[in-house]
Parts: C-alpha cells; sequence; structure tokens
C-alpha cells in the first residue's frame, strides 16, 4: 500500500522566458488553498491525502495543471470552485472530473 492513499502535485513554476507558466495563473494560491481545504476536511496524512507543490511538469500550456496520483489523472482549474470540486469528486469520493480532466 502505498503511505498516501492520494499524492496531489501542484505545478507551481514561474517561467523567466516569457512562455506560458502556472505561476502566471496564481498556482501557489491555488495549492495553498487545496492544502487548507484538505486539512479542514482532515483528508491529509498517512492512508490520506498529500497536497504538494512542484516545479516543471512540462505542461503548463494547459495550465494551470495538477496531477494526482496513483492514478496519474492530470487536471486544469480555472479557481476555488474547481478545486473544491477536485477535492470533493477524486479525493473524496474516488470519481475523476471529466470536465477539468486534461
Amino acid at each position: 500500500m502505498s503511505y498516501y492513499k492520494y499524492h496531489v502535485f501542484f505545478c507551481t513554476n514561474q517561467r523567466q522566458d516569457g512562455r506560458a507558466c502556472c505561476a502566471d495563473k496564481d498556482a501557489r494560491a491555488m495549492c495553498d488553498y487545496a492544502k487548507d481545504q484538505v486539512k479542514k476536511l482532515k483528508l491529509h496524512g498517512r492512508g490520506k491525502c498529500r497536497i504538494n507543490s512542484a516545479g516543471c511538469m512540462d505542461r503548463c500550456g494547459q495550465g494551470p495543471v495538477l496531477a494526482i496520483y496513483p492514478e496519474g489523472v492530470w487536471y486544469t482549474y480555472a479557481g476555488k470552485a474547481d478545486i473544491d470540486e477536485i477535492i470533493e469528486e477524486h479525493l473524496q469520493q474516488g470519481r475523476i472530473v471529466n470536465r477539468l480532466k486534461i
């Protein structure tokens, strides 16, 4: 069994060359928001969920992006409502949110 049921990685990469990057779309704040929500819902910790920021995940053009493992599901999001939906559907119910999947 994996240490975490779900490990969520938010790309928070900031590119310096002007190309699209997740940091330009408030990815750090969304990662922090997800972390707070998961803690409030008591979904964090061993056997549950872990939210992490990540460097470039090489999909910034589709961003902002996050990936959930062990399934390897990638999502994009527009704001807190999308993050809430991913938490409720995927992390709590185990259902993929197809409208946000990339």
